[in-house]
């Protein structure tokens, strides 16, 4: 008996009428679950569950896989490619052949006019692998401009560019197993109960089996946080402080792994100079952390029999991005816990297919982690593709937060993009619009045309969704897992690799050049490059069959094998020129904006559970966009009696850049001098946000800049927060 009643309403689950089930994998973040979608007698998706005997997930689920089935009726998307001579006219109903043949036309005519690099195209995490090496086929090897990136940029760029410093490739080296095998995990600015529910499923069922020390390092107490043993709530963009601090603990009482490091590391004495500098009771006036809970954190992760690490955004997203990856990676090397069950530098990818586009889509490079730097690679391609090898630049051109400053100052003058929406989740929004506004020709390329930047757009072509096309996508763990197509896309929409193949085709170099059709085809193609002499990307071993049976692949899995790779490196050997691991030696400089008499708070931000990005997909769906409808902000309730602000009440924050309305909701999983908002919202946080960038990676500093509070009328504060709910 409940609260006195008698008679309890009974549970009951609603019959959806399922007559089958069709296998996909999860299109949302990283963490790659098998789902099942199930089809009614008419072909409509209706309901979704997770696929039991899947090696990642297990059956289980998270809210936004549960109701993923949805997406394929949500509002706002695109039936009909649609045309403008200007940004202010109104949108014309266009065909494909007209939208193609105009596309192409300007295309032409500018880099006719000011050169190939006039051109950028930014993709996006979101695109099946097979359509990322289609869409740098083209880019590459037909319109030739350099300035190609993807959003991966926002968001891994800073873990690709420190395995690369570190251990000479891009790709994790660990894998979800290794929560089994560890004796130790320590978190740096990952929240993974809200950002990769399923992960912490696997993490909490390893504890269950066995229990080993979890330590969360963030600056906001978030739900990760509250569920460790220790919670160390350092100063933002100080991470590099800390693992300095913690190296040199582990260096000064001899906890290193000295067989390891003669063995399989350069640079030892380089690191171990450098380190000598943060004692932890210099590093903690600098990170916030306690000197002695430093030790404690060193002694604990060094004489674990074997120790990993993981992070997210809090590490990648700041101006030491890069620097904070490298200093993991150091941590795990001078310990000897790379390439071992249980040991591990394993980054938490952001989108369902970041990896596939780091992988394949020839953003920072060419095809299969291969480099433009390298003749050898070049040639290479330029072989099998069927084109000059002089056509590839020698070097990578502009990143995605590069080429928006290039849009300015008249460097670029046409932008193509694909799957992803900049003028929400590019920091410093309004400088993004203006920049916008001057180019003489923008194509948007998304499954919705309400996405916000398509209002900048000359050319909208509508792409399919998830479930909509069939390909494969890359996890966290290096794991191929395939989408099978269980429904047709509305209207003329099309497969996003159907719109390069066909755009190749308007142009002598894509007519000269083969692009196969369908992406079973596309695959087997990849399949033939993937081969190398000590390639760790090789997927000569598997088909779109065999990863559907096997419920998704690691690679490595060479021709022949019959199971892929869990880990990289446990033979010690790394794709450098030594052949060894490199420590990077590295002093943490000031460079972040800092709370002050006129900007007293820092302001965070982040995901939450319910939510994806921009919610261009999300805001769609009623059983999702129901907890977090609007935009919001956590802030202390001590900081709250002093500002004179009320729970439920609206202000708004003012930064150098810009300002935004938000509801406020009090809480203490946010320190006193601390605000944060979940990224998702337009004309939110990154109205907000500074635009400064990590000098490797080129990724932003989305986590670490100084707001103010002010007061605002609240009736017109409430109309705002209505009108936003529409959407």
């Amino acid at each position: 008996m409940i609260f006195g009643r008698k008679n309890r309403k009974p549970i009951t689950i609603v019959d959806k009428k399922v007559v089958d089930w069709k296998y996909a994998v999860c299109g949302y973040c990283s963490t790659g679950c098998s789902i099942e979608v199930g089809m009614n007698a008419v072909g409509k998706p209706v309901a979704s569950r997770g696929k039991g005997n899947a090696p990642v997930n297990q059956g289980k689920l998270c809210i936004k896989g549960i109701f993923e089935h949805e997406l394929s009726g949500t509002a706002g998307r695109g039936t009909e490619p649609l045309m403008r001579q200007k940004i202010y006219d109104d949108f014309q109903p266009s065909s494909w052949d007209a939208a193609l043949d105009k596309t192409a036309a300007e295309f032409t005519r500018i880099q006719e006019k000011y050169g190939r690099d006039s051109i950028a195209v930014v993709s996006t995490g979101q695109l099946l692998t097979e359509e990322f090496y289609t869409l740098g086929k083209l880019v590459r090897g037909v319109i030739g401009t350099n300035n190609y990136d993807g959003n991966t940029t926002l968001c891994m760029a800073s873990a690709v560019s420190g395995y690369k410093r570190s251990f000479g490739a891009d790709g994790p080296p660990g894998c979800y197993d290794d929560f089994e095998d560890t004796h130790c995990l320590m978190a740096f600015g990952s929240n993974l109960p809200e950002q990769h529910p399923i992960i912490y499923w696997r993490l909490k069922e390893a504890l269950e089996k066995r229990k080993f020390p979890v330590i969360v390092i963030d600056p906001r107490v978030t739900m990760f946080a509250q569920f460790a043993d220790i919670h160390l709530p350092i100063t933002p963009g100080t991470d590099l402080v800390l693992l300095n601090a913690l190296a040199h603990v582990i260096l000064a009482e001899g906890l290193q792994d000295e067989a390891y490091i003669e063995a399989h590391c350069n640079g030892f004495e380089e690191l171990k100079a450098t380190v000598a500098k943060y004692d932890p009771v210099t590093a903690s006036r600098i990170c916030g952390i306690d000197a002695d809970m430093i030790k404690n954190v060193a002694r604990i992760y060094a004489k674990a029999p074997s120790a990993m690490s993981i992070w997210t955004m809090g590490i990648n997203q700041s101006t030491h991005g890069t620097d904070g990856v490298c200093g993991i990676n150091n941590l795990n090397l001078i310990t000897g816990n790379i390439g071992i069950p249980g040991g591990t530098s394993m980054s938490i990818t952001g989108q369902a297919n970041a990896m596939g586009t780091r992988e394949w889509s020839s953003c920072s490079g060419l095809p299969g982690y291969r480099m433009l730097e390298k003749q050898e690679h070049r040639d290479e391609v330029a072989k099998f593709w069927g084109v000059d090898a002089d056509f590839f630049p020698a070097k990578r051109g502009l990143q995605q937060t590069d080429i928006f400053p290039a849009i300015e100052s008249g460097e670029i003058k046409a932008l193509w993009i694909v799957a992803t929406n900049p003028l929400t989740s590019m920091p410093n929004q309004p400088r993004i619009k203006k920049a916008l506004e001057k180019l003489e020709f923008m194509v948007v390329q998304d499954g919705y045309k309400d996405c916000e930047t398509v209002n900048f757009a000359h050319v909208y072509l509508p792409g399919a969704l998830w479930g909509e096309k069939e390909g494969v996508q890359t996890n966290t763990e290096r794991r191929v897992n395939l989408v099978r197509k269980f429904v047709e896309p509305p209207g003329q929409a099309k497969p996003d690799h159907w719109v390069f193949t066909e755009l190749a085709k308007r142009f002598e170099r894509g007519r000269a050049m083969t692009f196969p059709e369908t992406t079973s085809d596309i695959f087997d193609e990849m399949k033939l490059l993937s081969k190398g002499d000590k390639r760790n990307l090789d997927i000569s071993g598997m088909s779109h069959d065999l990863i559907e049976a096997q419920r998704g692949i690691q690679w490595p899995m060479r021709e022949g094998e019959k199971t892929g790779s869990p880990r990289l490196y446990s033979d010690g050997l790394y794709p450098t020129p030594s052949g060894k691991a490199n420590l990077l030696a590295m002093d943490y400089i000031e460079d972040n904006e800092v709370p002050d008499d006129s900007y007293p708070f820092w302001l965070n931000s982040g995901r939450v559970v319910e939510h994806f990005h921009t919610r261009t997909k999300t805001g769609k769906i009623g059983n999702l966009n129901k907890f977090s409808p609007t935009p919001y902000m956590e802030m202390n309730p001590d900081s709250a009696r002093e500002q004179g602000v009320k729970h439920q009440s609206y202000v708004r924050l003012v930064s150098k850049r810009g300002d935004a309305v938000v509801m406020v909701q009090l809480t203490q999983r946010v320190p006193h001098n601390m605000v944060f908002i979940p990224m998702h919202y337009h004309d939110c946080v990154n109205r907000l946000s500074l635009g400064l960038l990590d000098p490797y990676s080129r990724q932003p500093a989305f986590k670490q800049c100084a707001v103010r509070i002010e007061k605002i009328d609240q009736k017109e504060a409430g109309r705002l927060n209505v009108e936003r709910r529409a959407y």
